[in-house]
């Protein structure tokens, strides 16, 4: 392939955008399903191989806020209380 004219042609065709639900441009407009996560298809389930377990490690449960579930071990102590107020500690001489 020269970088000449032939190349040119190829320049307009955008085949992957941004996919909406892991924000990678893999989303192929034409099939209508995400190449990275899966989307599109029947299965909500997030696409993941064997094979592929680097990228795994890269798209993974820790590597996000974790708005929840970074504050369940705390909750989990306390056995789950929810509107009240801890209880009262004694106080040693």
């Amino acid at each position: 392939m020269t970088k000449g004219t032939q190349s040119f042609g190829k320049r307009t065709s955008k085949s992957h955008v941004t996919c909406r639900r892991c924000g990678r441009r893999t989303w192929h407009i034409q099939k209508k399903r995400c190449s990275s996560c899966g989307y599109g298809q029947t299965s909500g389930k997030m696409r993941r191989f064997g094979w592929g377990y680097k990228a795994l490690r890269r798209r993974t449960q820790g590597t996000g806020r974790m708005r929840y579930m970074k504050t369940l071990p705390r909750r989990a102590k306390n056995g789950f209380r929810e509107g009240t107020s801890a209880p009262a500690r004694s106080r040693s001489s």
